[in-house]
């Protein structure tokens, strides 16, 4: 059997294995194990063991529990209600700036906890509901969250572009730095649509009779003002050269904990203990996808699928951007079916090479390959941030939501389409403070 047909039957199965719902991580182990215990046999499983923890033995991955403990202590306390607020009362004139509102805390709080779903509840809950008695139509409610929510794996720190920096041996800062304008220009697009929509529905400015005066609107900005110098400080140490990512993490971490603990006073051993477990289990869900990524990479190469893969498809005679709208595709559909860390870490070893090989700039393909993945988190099976909005305006219905939210996914490709364009997007700004 030729590793292409191999690489074939591997793709089938894993897709049923995944498909029938067992955890991520297991899934691979069991597909790993299966083709390698039957076309190298028994004796090559001796070393899986040395393998799955080799996966783990990076040092830079003591960021991702940091960065998520951050994200947790953050989502743990009001401040998403308090960065709504704030802005509510700088934008409640603007046509649709409710939803603007929305999305600018969607864009924060995702710098802040790195994490889409997090974003979706912290920012939903207070949102969702304020729109719709204010008069806002439920789909863009809906909709406009829980696109805003998938920000939160492009926007720095993002713990995708942790997992893709040590897939493939790339900076870690650079990859940060790479996504704040393509972040923001999503943002931006989101907000456009946003504003069209509500006057499109005849929902006008001074509908919202609030008045806020200037004191009114400083009131809030002060307590999410030590979080944002956080980000700010984070990504500063990691573009000047001045720590590591898994230090800044670290540092990073203790003082959002510290901030939620002094600011709003969650001095509750019960509430802190909440947050630390629930980032450890999620640190730990991603470690373990991570050290049976590992494995099932090595199937990969150890079968010789992953070269051949490669090969076939640089020996094809097509036109690099033919060549890169067939990688959108593929990872599109992954998307649509397997969470952002499993995608890049299986299908990373295979791609790069093949980007490389094209001339495309693997900074660049970060940003495009988590582009992708964040239309994954809004489009159906998965889809997790639709199913997080559902659960909290369940009265709206799964259908109106995801036809709320299909706008803000064409956005996206609207805006892989503009990176293609103008690449200087994400490669200017890095390339500006790095060199």
């Amino acid at each position: 059997m030729s590793p292409l047909a191999i690489g074939l039957l591997i793709a089938i199965v894993t897709v049923i294995v995944l498909a029938s719902g067992i955890p991520v991580a297991f899934g691979l182990v069991v597909v790993a194990i299966g083709f390698l215990a039957v076309f190298d046999g028994l004796e090559s499983l001796t070393i899986l063991g040395e393998l799955f923890f080799s996966g783990l033995a990076d040092f830079t991955l003591v960021s991702i529990p940091m960065f998520i403990a951050m994200g947790a202590a953050v989502a743990a306390s009001p401040a998403g209600g308090d960065l709504y607020g704030a802005l509510d009362r700088w934008l409640y004139r603007v046509p649709g700036g409710l939803a603007m509102s929305n999305l600018g805390a969607c864009a924060i709080f995702a710098a802040l906890s790195g994490s889409s779903p997090a974003t979706c509840a912290a920012i939903g809950k207070m949102g969702i509901p304020e729109m719709r008695k204010r008069g806002y139509p439920d789909g863009l409610a809906t909709g406009s969250i829980a696109a805003g929510g998938t920000l939160g794996i492009l926007i720095p720190p993002s713990v995708t572009m942790i997992v893709y920096g040590i897939s493939t041996g790339t900076s870690i800062g650079r990859l940060f730095i790479a996504g704040i304008l393509p972040g923001l220009m999503l943002t931006g697009l989101f907000s456009a649509w946003s504003m069209f929509h509500a006057w499109r529905d005849g929902f006008q400015a001074g509908q919202e009779r609030q008045q806020f005066s200037l004191r009114d609107k400083l009131e809030q900005a002060a307590r999410i003002l030590p979080f944002l110098l956080i980000i700010a400080g984070i990504l500063f140490v990691l573009y000047g050269g001045v720590a590591t990512p898994s230090e800044a993490a670290g540092v990073g971490a203790m003082l959002c904990v510290l901030m939620v603990a002094i600011i709003y006073r969650m001095w509750n051993p019960r509430k802190l203990w909440r947050i630390l477990s629930s980032s450890t289990r999620e640190s730990v869900m991603i470690m373990m996808i991570i050290g049976a990524a590992a494995l099932f990479s090595y199937t990969l190469s150890n079968l010789f699928i992953t070269q051949s893969v490669a090969e076939s498809i640089a020996s094809l005679e097509v036109n690099r951007w033919l060549l890169l709208g067939m990688i959108n595709l593929f990872l599109l559909v992954a998307g649509f079916f397997l969470p952002p860390v499993a995608v890049i870490l299986m299908t990373a070893p295979i791609l790069m090479p093949i980007v490389l090989q094209a001339g495309f700039d693997p900074y660049w393909f970060a940003v495009v390959l988590t582009i992708n993945m964040e239309i994954g988190l809004i489009t159906p099976p998965v889809g997790l941030n639709l199913y997080v909005i559902d659960g909290i305006a369940p009265d709206v219905g799964l259908p109106k939501i995801l036809r709320g939210a299909l706008p803000y996914a064409l956005l996206m490709v609207l805006g892989i389409v503009l990176l293609c364009v103008f690449p200087q997007i994400a490669t200017w700004l890095p390339d500006l403070l790095f060199g």
